[in-house]
């Protein structure tokens, strides 16, 4: 099985698919004029806009769902990994992905908006449906669907999971059994609970998790300040493989900074699009642009915390392509989050364990959170609207069942199954948003003049010759 799963990432995530990724954020940065840059107070003012109708939810909310998709194990165990194989280089190039990640993570989000539809009573969207739609490839679209739901329901969860339980075990000395049996139990009153119930939770979870832990990371940084200089000088030398010590990581530092930074902020990958068309919102760019600030929070923020607290301390090993060690700092740690533990405790001793833990939890918790959502979405979709109760709770079951068994296995393979099913979804969504881009270029450029005429930008596809946009046809008239 393990050997299946390495030889399926080794293709999924070969270095040219890596090159791909960059290549394809760096285009649509190019021809949105660097949205990033430009819209960042925007970004930060449409967050708050906007409110929750019986269909939909606020901005904010589907702000949340995504951001309790992207901020997760990854943002811990994932930064440590990128680290052990690829240096201190590969933050720098997780920073990179982030940045022109964004671009991307605003094209697919406005796509998803524009291409929305309303089924059982809420709004539903995201890659599948706007294939079909933009496209016209139906066989692509359940294809996207289909892998979707494997990966959500099936491959990804088993990760977080994994994370929370081997945190709690290390911290509290709990069974991973035990652990197990309190997400399940957990997640099963949330998700059975609906989309609302979802929304409310992580709009109330998010804020508190990410604040939390970017406060601890700054009180680890300021009380070693005097390291500022030389980590800033490491990390950049690392990436572009000047470093005395590191210099022969530069492949490894961009492949393993591009691949655990689309892992943990997500732009690209086709999950983001989902929550981002249940939001109630007036234009689509509106939401495009919330949710391009989403992977802001993600890897500059909460990323970029993990990494300043592991490399402020010099807590971590670095691995060799070779398997020789080049750093060893940390002899007998696992690398994953007893890197971040290790750091948490050389500074406020007995602290790290218990704090990683906790924001493990909560970090992973919400993530799986979101892969039901986004789960349920593709359901939906390949429902056709005719969403059969039995289907739903089908979905539910199974995804505790995975989440359970994630707890308890051998994160290795865990982490690998997880790769490759983020993998086959990059595939399908970038092929996706390169062939649609250009109806959510458009929006952009539709908002941006509507704003300088003073206007709280409405959207008309029919007046931008955009096609099948049914819902936002329809919508003045029921």
């Amino acid at each position: 099985m393990e050997e299946f799963v390495s030889g399926l990432n080794a293709v999924l995530w070969s270095e040219p698919v890596i090159y791909i990724l960059l290549g394809v954020g760096l285009v649509f940065s190019i021809l949105t004029r660097f949205l990033q840059v430009r819209h960042i107070k925007e970004m930060i003012v449409l967050m708050f806009q906007g409110k929750s109708s019986d269909a939909g939810v606020s901005s904010f909310q589907a702000l949340s769902i995504a951001l309790s998709g992207r901020v997760g194990t990854g943002n811990i165990a994932g930064v440590a990994t990128a680290i052990f194989y690829g240096g201190p280089g590969a933050v720098f190039w997780m920073w990179a992905i982030a940045f022109i990640g964004a671009s991307s993570a605003y094209v697919e989000s406005t796509l998803a908006q524009i291409y929305k539809t309303k089924q059982d009573g809420q709004y539903r969207g995201g890659p599948a449906y706007y294939i079909e739609k933009g496209i016209g490839w139906k066989w692509f679209a359940v294809l996207f669907a289909v892998a979707a739901l494997i990966a959500m329901a099936i491959l990804m969860p088993g990760v977080q999971s994994n994370s929370i339980a081997a945190g709690v075990e290390n911290a509290f000395g709990i069974s991973p059994v035990v652990t197990g049996i309190i997400i399940v139990v957990l997640l099963g009153f949330i998700i059975f609970g609906g989309v609302k119930r979802i929304a409310n939770a992580a709009q109330i979870i998010v804020p508190f998790m990410a604040l939390g832990y970017i406060l601890l990371s700054i009180i680890i940084v300021a009380m070693n300040i005097t390291e500022l200089p030389a980590v800033i000088s490491l990390i950049f030398r690392s990436a572009f493989g000047v470093d005395q010590v590191f210099g022969g990581l530069l492949g490894m530092a961009i492949s393993w900074g591009v691949k655990r930074g689309v892992y943990s902020n997500e732009a690209g990958q086709g999950t983001g699009p989902h929550p981002a068309a249940a939001a109630e919102v007036s234009h689509p760019a509106k939401q495009g642009l919330v949710q391009a600030f989403s992977v802001y929070i993600d890897t500059l923020f909460v990323c970029s915390a993990t990494a300043f607290m592991i490399l402020f301390t010099g807590m971590y090993n670095t691995q060799a392509e070779d398997g020789t060690i080049l750093v060893s700092n940390l002899e007998g740690v696992e690398v994953g989050p007893g890197f971040t533990q290790a750091a948490i405790d050389s500074v406020i001793p007995g602290l790290g364990a218990g704090f990683v833990a906790v924001a493990l939890f909560f970090f992973a918790f919400t993530t799986i959170m979101a892969y039901y959502y986004i789960a349920e979405t593709n359901i939906s979709y390949l429902m056709r609207g005719k969403t059969s109760p039995i289907a739903i709770n089908a979905l539910r079951f199974i995804l505790l069942i995975t989440t359970f068994y994630g707890a308890t296995n051998e994160s290795t393979l865990a982490w690998a199954l997880g790769d490759a099913g983020l993998g086959i979804m990059v595939w399908l969504n970038i092929i996706a948003i390169v062939i649609l881009a250009k109806p959510a270029l458009i929006a952009l450029k539709d908002y941006e003049q509507q704003k300088k005429q003073g206007l709280d930008p409405t959207f008309d596809p029919k007046a931008l010759g955009i096609k099948n946009a049914d819902f936002w046809e329809n919508k003045d008239k029921k």
